[in-house]
């Protein structure tokens, strides 16, 4: 993103609030295609001793685009263009209200195959979703992933219904990157509107295996043309990666550890390659999961987010304060084995938040689980009326208070229990007990219920 800022928060606010920014395309790539939807990180295992060393904090939040909202979400497999033109109108016109971030990746996650023969484009689904994001006025975002069948040794024409489940994470074969570079290039020039590139999906194809190192050359070398493919074409245009997954473990011996477990060399490894190896970058682009890969939540759920503040910090210190972009972030177990109750989901989910806010993260990018019909946990609209959920009321909050350049100010709580995000105008309290819980803070008395989430004028 830009290095200038400029103006006070107030008026960024009303950038947020009032009017559209510039369009963003993020390159990466999921886990499901077609109408299907991407897990967390596979597991990893780790038998080495727990350490409880956390960054060190790091200064003031890196300087971004005046008016950046820093919260949005990624469109996945079914979204609101894929029911009616006028359930697609509602969810438009609402999410216009709040304008914020939105991804799309390029192939799976709604879209096909958009170039099933070489120099042959399909256009349809792409366009349909960047026009989703156009009516609710949102800062657009392409991820550039997933690649088509021919490039990683499948056959020309539009993508096979087995192949989507077998070969959608399988990477270009590397006499194959100038190709995925030029489709790159064509979809920057295509979506002109569209700033902000991620390129490829959690190192998806280049690290089959994570007990052993990720294949971070290949990945480098394909980053580094399409790096070079899209500025040719877009000099305009914003490129990050390497969107790579920091994974950790209970246990283990690295730089990048604290309370909630240790990050897997392998994944230092990577970034540490990529970072001193890349043609260049505007910004930084990683994902995660609070959950270790066993499924733990260390030292507990709520202690568990403070891996999102630490990596972020680790992040910002490592590459010179460069914006960094969480693509997507998780707080549950995959397992299903917290089967959490609402308020309780929403409180770990508002917490998380603050552990964003509060480290200086650029971007969070929550990744919506949204469904045609029945019940959908967490989505962001109500599959069958297309009005807001609980999950979206408190995405909206916080690009309204706290997009990113809001001054963060240090409020504590008299009660531990209670989480408190703060700046001049406006308070954050999370209680994270399953009790009612009364607190004083920034002078006032505050009984919340059990894990209630109250936000209050200064």
């Amino acid at each position: 993103m830009a290095t200038t800022s400029g103006g006070s928060f107030w008026h960024r606010l009303g950038r947020v609030m009032g009017v559209t920014a510039t369009a963003v395309i993020m390159a990466g790539c999921g886990t499901m295609g077609g109408g299907t939807q991407q897990a967390p990180p596979a597991p990893q295992q780790s038998s080495a001793a727990p350490q409880t060393q956390a960054a060190s904090p790091a200064a003031a939040p890196p300087k971004v685009d005046e008016g950046w909202p820093r919260w949005g979400f990624t469109h996945t497999g079914v979204s609101a263009n894929n029911v009616t033109r006028e359930f697609e109108q509602v969810v438009a016109g609402r999410l216009a209200r709040t304008p914020m971030l939105q991804n799309q990746h390029i192939m799976g996650f709604g879209a096909l195959n958009p170039e099933p023969y070489p120099g042959q484009y399909f256009w349809e689904d792409l366009d349909s979703r960047m026009n989703v994001m156009r009516q609710s006025k949102a800062t657009p975002v392409i991820t550039l992933c997933c690649a088509p069948d021919w490039m990683k040794g499948g056959p020309e024409g539009p993508t096979a219904d087995s192949a989507w489940a077998e070969h959608l994470e399988d990477a270009p074969y590397p006499e194959f990157f100038d190709e995925f570079a030029k489709l790159s290039a064509t979809v920057a020039q295509r979506y002109k509107d569209v700033k902000y590139f991620m390129v490829w999906n959690e190192f998806k194809g280049f690290w089959k295996d994570h007990s052993k190192p990720a294949d971070y050359k290949g990945y480098t070398e394909m980053y580094n043309k399409v790096y070079d493919a899209v500025k040719a074409v877009r000099p305009d245009a914003e490129i990050g990666g390497p969107y790579l997954g920091f994974d950790s473990n209970a246990g283990g011996d690295t730089e990048l550890r604290g309370d909630w477990g240790v990050v897997n060399q392998n994944v230092l490894d990577a970034f540490n390659y990529w970072f001193e190896n890349k043609k260049g970058a505007d910004f930084i682009v990683v994902d995660g999961a609070s959950v270790t890969d066993a499924h733990e939540l260390l030292p507990d759920e709520f202690g568990a987010v403070a891996k999102f503040a630490d990596v972020t910090k680790w992040l910002r210190e490592k590459t010179g304060d460069m914006p960094i972009w969480w693509s997507e972030w998780y707080y549950e177990p995959e397992d299903g084995s917290t089967n959490w109750a609402e308020p309780k989901r929403l409180a770990v989910q508002a917490a998380s938040m603050i552990a964003f806010a509060s480290s200086g993260a650029a971007t969070a990018l929550y990744w919506n689980p949204q469904a045609k019909e029945g019940a959908c946990r967490g989505c962001l609209w109500d599959p069958k009326s297309g009005s807001e959920t609980k999950t979206a009321q408190l995405l909206d909050n916080f690009v309204k208070w706290f997009p990113a350049g809001a001054p963060i100010e240090d409020v504590s709580s008299s009660e531990p229990s209670v989480k408190v995000l703060a700046q001049p105008e406006q308070l954050l309290l999370v209680n994270t007990t399953d009790g009612d819980v009364t607190t004083t803070v920034d002078g006032k008395e505050y009984t919340l219920k059990a894990y209630e989430i109250e936000w209050s004028a200064r």
